[in-house]
């Protein structure tokens, strides 16, 4: 698994940690761990394996972190754990996990040894209708003493068919109280206010928004907004108004904070409460109609394959300022 991910269990993950840990080894052999990005599920599957492997497990119901089990996890050897994700080269957003790295687990989900075995697969919304059909095998036949752990953001893009052979545990289930707490503790000198922005902008995940507070987007929002009201009301300069953002932001950054600033805008029209609670969306509300949003929107989604297709941002850009405009 990802080397940065340290291994823990949040808070508001403790009531799932004491039902796997009081099941086991009852559990079934197949388990999908799903939330939000930002909820902490690598960090906690990442604790729950070493918890399965190691051979010294402590009565305070954690990992030694000393035996042999999880030391070898420490320096990623270890014989009995598989980790599975798209290619290293291939990070792209619609990368799939091919069909040879399920089949070539045949062998060690086969195998007989001591102890328990892990298979972890990361991201799960990666695996094709091949990939998938051949993990269905493994999971309707597993070998004695054998977790397969699904990590997924969003369970339902799963085949159902492999979504039923699994126990799904969410691991995004926190109160307003656990995610503030945790921000409080971590983020000590922020205000409510800007603690309840930050939460705002990262779907209530308090490790997205402590990633956030660390962003520079989030702190050009206003700027942008102020170029994109000059934008539709004075209807000139989208090249250099786009230029401009080419290069104070990347890409997905710049993405990011449009689409959170373009949901807003929809939210207002739709007299919803908005995210960016401290900005003003008056002017640029009374700019486009809904339908007009929405084609905004589309086009964003398409741009964003276009990057992947390595389309230069700068044409992303200027193509989306001119639309902007609403000539």
């Amino acid at each position: 698994m990802q080397n940065n991910v340290v291994a823990q269990v949040y808070p508001w993950q403790k009531t799932v940690w004491d039902t796997l840990t009081g099941s086991f080894p009852k559990l079934g052999h197949g388990l999908l761990f799903y939330g939000k990005k930002g909820c902490g599920k690598e960090a906690f599957a990442q604790y729950f394996l070493a918890w399965i492997l190691c051979t010294n497990r402590h009565e305070s119901n954690a990992p030694c972190g000393e035996c042999s089990s999880c030391l070898w996890l420490k320096s990623d050897t270890h014989p009995n754990y598989v980790y599975i994700s798209t290619d290293e080269e291939n990070k792209k957003q619609n990368a799939k996990i091919k069909i040879e790295k399920i089949r070539d687990l045949l062998p060690f989900v086969q195998q007989t040894v001591d102890g328990w075995r892990v298979i972890v697969i990361e991201p799960a919304e990666a695996l094709n209708i091949a990939s998938a059909n051949a993990l269905l095998k493994t999971l309707e036949e597993p070998g004695d003493r054998i977790v397969i752990i699904l990590l997924a953001d969003h369970y339902l893009k799963l085949p159902a068919t492999i979504r039923s052979r699994l126990q799904h545990f969410a691991l995004d289930r926190m109160s307003e109280a656990q995610a503030d707490a945790y921000l409080t503790e971590y983020l000590p000198d922020l205000d409510q206010t800007q603690k309840q922005l930050l939460l705002n902008l990262s779907n209530q995940m308090p490790l997205q928004a402590m990633q956030l507070a660390n962003a520079e987007w989030p702190n050009k929002r206003q700027e942008f907004l102020n170029d994109w009201q000059k934008l539709v009301t004075q209807k000139n300069m989208p090249m250099a108004i786009a230029t401009k953002w080419n290069k104070a932001l990347n890409f997905s950054d710049f993405v990011q904070m449009f689409e959170y600033l373009l949901s807003d805008l929809i939210c207002v029209k739709l007299n919803q409460q908005v995210k960016n609670h401290d900005l003003d969306f008056t002017v640029l509300s009374e700019q486009y109609s809904l339908e007009f949003l929405f084609s905004i929107y589309a086009d964003l989604q398409q741009s964003k394959q276009f990057i992947e297709q390595n389309v230069q941002s700068n044409l992303v850009l200027d193509q989306l300022c001119i639309k902007l405009m609403n000539i």
